[in-house]
């Protein structure tokens, strides 16, 4: 099995899964019904022993508790990290209104990560089938992310979540570390799809020759023109001081207060430079 046997597995599945269109049951209205989700994903490869993952074990990035690849699996050498980019009807439903979550967005973000979890098993069933074992962390009963915040420490610095706003494997992070992309003003990734979608990834023994990262700072895919600190509906990004997590995951709150069990916002993802790719005054692949 090859970078591009997974591919063709995971990009099939993206254009053939009935989980990746909403369906009458669960649609919050007509205009979303039969709505596709995902386009199909773009990867990048690490290296299980890439020393970016242990730099991410730093405090001033995400801590000791970030778990590297091989803690997850002993014997793993490859670390698999995609992006599904939103589709144009997810982007556009969220773009017509700056001050709340389109229905569009909602299912992107709840049925969105419901079918990228199926997405994750799906490759690591092919993998394991292979003779490969293999893993998802954020769906190993280890995974666990902090949920309270702390008003000492309600920005992140150099990219990295709040001491309260953290966990033991971090999407962005991993697929930074693997060379899908850098991270934003609003700390959401810029891959060469853009931002507006969702990440996942998968720990594996089977060895695939790592991509090489098409760049060295952890912002270089933003140009800082600060549009998606306009587009935020509470203020809760600043070019000054990047985004404060309390105030965003505080209004993120109050979406879920309206339409629980589903939730989000994302404004900072559409309307901007790099919704759909890397703008084009920031460093390109």
């Amino acid at each position: 099995m090859n970078k591009e046997d997974l591919i063709q597995i995971a990009t099939s599945f993206v254009e053939t899964s009935a989980d990746n269109i909403i369906s009458k049951p669960i649609a919050l209205s007509e205009s979303v019904e039969g709505m596709k989700i995902f386009e199909p994903p773009i990867f990048a490869f690490g290296a299980a022993d890439d020393e970016g993952f242990e730099s991410l074990q730093d405090p001033s990035v995400i801590g000791k508790h970030f778990m590297l690849p091989k803690e997850w699996l002993p014997q793993a050498k490859t670390v698999i990290s995609f992006f599904l980019p939103f589709t144009a009807a997810v982007k556009q439903g969220n773009r017509r209104d700056l001050s709340w979550p389109s229905e569009e967005w909602l299912h992107g973000r709840i049925e969105g990560q419901a079918f990228i979890n199926k997405l994750c098993l799906h490759l690591q069933s092919a993998l394991i089938d292979a003779g490969y074992n293999s893993l998802v962390p954020c769906l190993d009963q280890r995974f666990w992310a902090k949920t309270g915040f702390s008003n000492a420490a309600p920005y992140a610095d150099n990219g990295s979540e709040a001491l309260a706003f953290t966990s033991t494997w971090s999407e962005r992070h991993v697929a930074f570390v693997c060379g899908l992309g850098t991270f934003g003003l609003s700390k959401g990734l810029i891959t060469k799809k853009g931002m507006a979608g969702r990440l996942g990834s998968v720990v594996t023994e089977l060895y695939l020759p790592p991509d090489s990262r098409g760049y060295k700072e952890i912002y270089e895919f933003c140009d800082m023109c600060g549009t998606c600190a306009k587009n935020c509906p509470v203020n809760a990004i600043s070019i000054a001081k990047g985004k404060n997590h309390i105030i965003c995951s505080n209004f993120v709150d109050e979406t879920l207060e309206k339409h629980k069990p589903r939730y989000g916002c994302g404004k900072c993802q559409v309307k901007v430079p790099c919704e759909n790719g890397i703008p084009k005054k920031a460093h390109a692949i």
